[in-house]
């Protein structure tokens, strides 16, 4: 069967979208943890929609044969009351009136007219009859004939003018308003808006309608402003009749800008939302259903998932952020290094069961609890921080519930309980020696759920009867959890093949078979293991890195010396087998504990940071003694392409941790510092300068992260462990201690030395 070249597009596709460390399998893993995500979110809403559905029985005035109650939270929209809220805002909306500038200027021009006109005609030049005519060919039918008489006679006639002239502007300024007779009826009924142009500005007022004027109210308003100043008798008798033909109307209705302000004012009201709390029994069996509660239950209906679309690609999107983020960052960006596979699928596994997880209980009625109080989100944080990395465990204590909660499963409360119980969690680990500490770590997470949940009750007023409830689940699940971890770590321990602590805690008993064996088929070689465990104990402890590692390592890095234990000098007395065999061939030998060792690790099924320091305890460095006693054997001119520096190289690799390189230099150092006499501080310092300095030169601690400080540090640690060891010992001489006699008579002697 052939391939199918399109088989092979998505994966590769995938890898093109994906980091470049990030390997295929924990690639597809998580993007099944988001099919399985979606999968459950899609499937619970359609259950719920058909669980729910099915409402159609109630009718307003019918007796209910059985009990609605709101399975959540929820918050709907009021139609009727805002329609209310519309309406009575929209009669609070005052009709705009416009000020027209252009009419108040062609009256005032028509009154100047008239002014002149009358100031024209003297009674000496000119008779009553033609002032009356003249009058009335300007302006015919607006005044009666004995107003001009009148005006025509008077002495005071300019001042009738002049006074004219302010009463009308007063008036004209104020406005005289034209009201239409329909379109106002559904609008203010007490305010008007009157805008005016001032230049390029426009000035707005609210003007009381019972104070505005109108053509019917010119006359009232001519007297009042007359009466409101010092004018004479005359002018009081002439201004309401010469006036008023030039009072014309100057303010406008706009129907434009008043529909404007209706959709602004329309625009800008807030829905009535009304609130049903979860528990609420909407529906009571027995009773006569009323608009109310069927307006509640269509409510309930409506909010029921699946109803929702635009909700549902919101899911989609936010699971896709949410494992686009674990993807991405999961890894050396979080704990400097990557994850093994077994690791990924582990994260994958747990952050696919806790946003599924979470989808399903949210349908559980917990009674004003939290939804988050029944899934033991310190559980599945505290097992990521023993069996990989604290940090890692950080970020998903932070992530998990934003996804849950992003998706709707988690509320506001449960989302604040979930994150204080993971955080916590990955901090409750710290300094953790034994299994007995989880239980510790497990109190230290309930009290912490504690202080949560009681800070959650009081921000919601929750009434008294609710605490016992609350806090009681809520210290079982830091306990719960704390106990769970204690029976699922051991085999997600073993199946991770994961360096615990717990796990290297158990490797590091001497009491070990195979380290007892070890000590029995190479008695030398363990004693050397031990005091290499002691230096690279003491180095990792001064540089931050994980002392225990290093010890675990140093016990377990030359277990592959037990199949030939006779070959390697810490085991051998006053003979030396490799003075009988060829250099290459005691090379052979000398490298084959790295690989024997490395097979009886996997064999023992040790963890594979343990593995790591085994098989690049010595890295590639070239075994320098028979390297040199071969090109000895040679000739001084052919020995370079007669002896192949490979054949004599270990068959590891460079150190790529701290621990492993610190167990490499404790290893070397320790078998070196055998050779010194009579070894004193700075002696030692320079001697295990240089070995240093030969490992930094041949290129065996590049990928370690070992920086010149921490090398530094790793060196002083080295001097301080070994002068401790080979400290020198004063000999004291032998002294001869004067008989003494007791009362029987008895001498006695005693010689004896000290050391």
């Amino acid at each position: 069967m052939k391939n199918n070249p399109d088989s092979r597009k998505i994966p590769a596709l995938i890898r093109k979208l994906l980091p470049s460390s990030m390997r295929t399998g924990p690639a597809l893993a998580w993007a099944g943890a988001f099919l399985v995500c979606l999968a459950v979110i899609l499937i619970n809403l359609n259950s719920n929609r058909q669980y729910k559905g099915g409402f159609e029985e109630f009718e307003v005035g019918k007796v209910a044969d059985r009990d609605v109650i709101a399975e959540q939270s929820i918050t709907y929209k009021d139609e009727e009351a805002t329609s209310l809220r519309i309406e009575a805002q929209q009669r609070l909306v005052p009709a705009v009136f416009h000020y027209s500038d252009k009419v108040t200027e062609d009256m005032q021009n028509q009154w100047k007219a008239f002014v002149n006109l009358a100031a024209e005609h003297s009674t000496e030049e000119h008779s009553l009859a033609a002032y009356k005519l003249s009058f009335q060919s300007e302006f015919p039918g607006l005044f009666p004939d004995d107003i001009l008489a009148l005006l025509y006679q008077s002495e005071e006639r300019d001042e009738v003018l002049r006074n004219g002239t302010t009463v009308l502007g007063a008036l004209l300024d104020r406005g005289i308003y034209s009201i239409p007779q329909t379109g106002l009826e559904n609008l203010n009924p007490d305010m008007v808006e009157l805008f005016r142009q001032s230049g390029t500005r426009i000035e707005q007022e609210r003007v009381p309608i019972r104070s505005i004027l109108t053509r019917g109210k010119i006359t009232d308003a001519v007297a009042a402003q007359v009466d409101a100043g010092s004018y004479s008798l005359l002018f009081v008798q002439l201004a309401p009749q010469i006036l008023k033909p030039f009072l014309k109307e100057n303010v406008f209705y706009s129907p434009e800008d008043t529909a404007k302000n209706i959709e602004a004012a329309r625009n800008n009201i807030e829905p009535v939302m009304r609130n049903i709390e979860q528990g609420t029994r909407i529906i009571k069996r027995g009773f006569i259903i009323t608009a109310e509660e069927l307006t509640e239950l269509q409510a309930m209906k409506m909010d029921q998932p699946g109803n929702d679309l635009p909700a549902i690609f919101a899911d989609i999107i936010f699971l896709l952020l949410i494992f686009s983020l674990l993807c991405y960052f999961c890894g050396s960006r979080i704990i400097g290094r990557e994850l093994t596979e077994s690791e990924s699928y582990l994260v994958c596994g747990f952050s696919a069961l806790y946003i599924a997880g979470s989808v399903l209980i949210k349908n559980i009625s917990l009674d004003s609890i939290p939804a988050s109080v029944i899934i033991p989100t310190a559980l599945v944080i505290m097992l990521p921080s023993i069996l990989i990395h604290s940090r890692l465990a950080l970020m998903l204590a932070m992530v998990l519930p934003l996804g849950a909660f992003l998706t709707g499963s988690f509320d506001t409360p449960s989302f604040v309980f979930a994150l204080v119980s993971g955080v916590v969690a990955s901090y409750s680990l710290q300094r953790t020696e034994k299994r007995m500490d989880l239980v510790k770590a497990g109190l230290i997470i309930a009290v912490a759920n504690l202080i949560a949940m009681t800070a959650i009750l009081l921000w919601q007023h929750s009434p008294a009867g609710v605490y016992p409830r609350s806090l009681f689940w809520s210290a079982f699940n830091g306990l719960a959890s704390g106990m769970l971890v204690v029976g699922v770590l051991p085999p997600l321990e073993h199946a991770l093949n994961a360096a615990t602590i717990f796990r290297l805690i158990e490797l590091s008993d001497l009491n070990a078979p195979i380290l007892r064996r070890l000590f029995t088929a190479a008695p030398g070689t363990y004693s050397h293991s031990i005091m290499v465990a002691n230096l690279a104990e003491a180095a990792c402890q001064d540089i931050g890195a994980n002392p225990l590692l290093a010890r675990v390592g140093a016990y377990y890095h030359d277990l592959g010396k037990m199949e030939n234990p006779g070959y390697f000098v810490e085991n051998q007395t006053d003979y030396n087998r490799h003075d009988d065999i060829a250099p290459r061939l005691s090379a052979t030998v000398i490298r084959s504990h790295v690989k024997l060792g490395l097979e009886k690790a996997r064999q023992l099924g040790l963890p594979k940071a343990v593995i790591d320091i085994i098989g690049e305890h010595h890295g590639n460095s070239v075994i320098t003694w028979f390297y040199n006693k071969a090109l000895q054997q040679q000739g001084v001119d052919v020995k370079r392409d007669v002896v192949n520096a490979e054949d004599f190289t270990y068959p590891g690799s460079p150190p790529h941790s701290r621990e492993s390189a610190v167990v490499m230099l404790a290893d070397v150092t320790e078998a070196a510092v055998r050779t010194l006499q009579k070894p004193t501080v700075a002696k030692m310092e320079k001697f295990i300068q240089e070995l240093i300095d030969k490992k930094v030169e041949h290129g065996q601690l590049a990928q370690s992260e070992l920086t010149f400080r921490d090398l530094e540090t790793i060196k002083n640690a080295f001097v301080r462990v070994l002068m401790g060891y080979y400290h020198s010992r004063i000999e004291y001489p032998k002294l001869t201690v004067p008989n003494t006699s007791n009362q029987n008579g008895s001498n006695q002697t005693s010689s004896r030395k000290e050391g």
